[in-house]
């Protein structure tokens, strides 16, 4: 099988050593995305929806740069730091995606890098 990293100039370099997504055949794994502006490298301003608006733009920067679009994610993985704002970014993520919607965990975490309220990874499917 194939492997192939994506990567694109309108996201957010990675910060570490891992790529933005990879694709192996027809399937596209995402790295986590935070809420980094793409051009300066900082953390969006904001509150939680500024922040979840900047991670499924990311996303989406992404899922085009490997040829496909967040109608073809087929799972969501959110992490935030607060649990109280799950409605917030649920009504996001339904500013970005339709039915049949991906299948989605929800996990609350201690810490996310650079203070990050919210990261999301993902999973595309192509074809």
């Amino acid at each position: 099988m194939s492997r192939s990293i994506v990567s694109t100039t309108q996201a957010p370099a990675a910060i570490g050593p891992y790529s933005q997504a990879v694709r192996a055949g027809d399937t596209v794994y995402f790295s986590g995305q935070i809420p980094l502006d793409p051009a300066t490298g900082n953390l969006v301003e904001g509150d939680i929806k500024a922040q979840a608006r900047r991670v499924f733009d990311n996303l989406a920067a992404v899922a085009q740069a490997a040829g496909g679009s967040l109608a073809q994610f087929v799972r969501v993985g959110i992490y935030v730091t607060d649990l109280a704002n799950f409605a917030e970014v649920n009504a996001v993520m339904a500013e970005y995606f339709q039915q049949p919607y991906p299948a989605r965990s929800t996990i609350e975490v201690s810490a996310l890098p650079k203070g990050a309220q919210v990261e999301v990874d993902a999973i595309m499917v192509l074809g």
